[in-house]
């Protein structure tokens, strides 16, 4: 299949985003083997195979309903909510097969967090929607959840704006501001795997460019998978990325070369917008 770079103008990965990083070289954070997933009698997802390669980022793409927000969602088990969801198939998560019924999902999304498409800042203070986690898991010493509160904060690329206001309420901050503090809500209760769902849809330009400098820094440390709907920010942020359509898995690849010579002419048309 010829280049289709000409198609698509491919722009700079963001800082700490390295797209020519052999992903093969690294260890897997994620090993998904042939997943199916279903809502009630309706399935949704169809032997879908993937594996995440440990401290990347990993862009879901395809258009409105093809499955991967639903994807995303069963690397912590987040469809366990949803009644009458059930999914068949191995979900390997650092070795272990997190769809064993006797894994603990309290303690599954702590290792896996996730950042969702709307801001979600609890009523409460800076501070407090930070060390809400440890707090729930048994810490109170006042000291100890000050560092890692200003850690989290740091990482998140808040600090500096919201040092001298930590007990003012969250909902007082911007949109941008808001999700970047649910991101350092995450970090709190020390992650390994954090997943986004299109974290930066609901946000201004500049914001949107905090928060991909903020993945590109946050990769070096973390695995992160990414749903989004926005092209150039797929190409910008990822080193692979995996195209869904339909509940199915069409393609996964390294991003520079999903974007520039797909294997799957499906791929190509998607990318390039003749479709979705």
């Amino acid at each position: 299949m010829p280049a289709i770079t000409s198609a698509m103008s491919v722009p700079p990965s963001v800082p700490g985003v390295d797209r020519n990083l052999d992903t093969s070289r690294h260890a897997s954070a994620i090993d998904v083997r042939n997943m199916n997933f279903y809502y009630g009698e309706h399935q949704v997802l169809f032997d879908i195979s993937l594996m995440v390669p440990e401290r990347s980022v990993t862009a879901l793409i395809g258009p409105s309903g093809c499955g991967k927000s639903t994807f995303l969602r069963t690397l912590n088990r987040m469809n366990d909510l949803v009644e009458g969801s059930r999914s068949t198939g191995v979900c390997l998560v650092e070795g272990q097969n997190i769809m064993d019924p006797a894994v603990d999902v309290v303690l599954l999304r702590k290792h896996v967090g996730m950042v969702f498409q709307k801001s979600t800042p609890f009523p409460k203070s800076i501070f407090e929607n930070v060390a809400y986690g440890p707090r729930v898991s048994g810490e109170k010493n006042r000291a100890v959840l000050a560092d890692l509160v200003e850690s989290c904060l740091r990482k998140a690329a808040l600090w500096d704006e919201v040092k001298d206001r930590l007990n003012t309420s969250a909902m007082a901050l911007s949109g941008g501001q808001q999700q970047r503090l649910c991101i350092a809500r995450t970090l709190a209760t020390n992650p390994r795997i954090i997943l986004m769902d299109e974290p930066a849809s609901a946000l201004d330009p500049a914001s949107t460019d905090r928060i991909e400098n903020l993945i590109g820094e946050l990769c070096a440390n973390y695995t992160i998978v990414i749903v989004t709907h926005n092209m150039q920010q797929a190409s910008r942020v990822s080193h692979q990325t995996a195209f869904f359509f339909k509940g199915r898995l069409v393609e996964v690849g390294p991003t520079m070369k999903i974007f520039t010579s797909p294997s799957e002419k499906q791929t190509e048309d998607y990318i390039t917008g003749r479709f979705g």
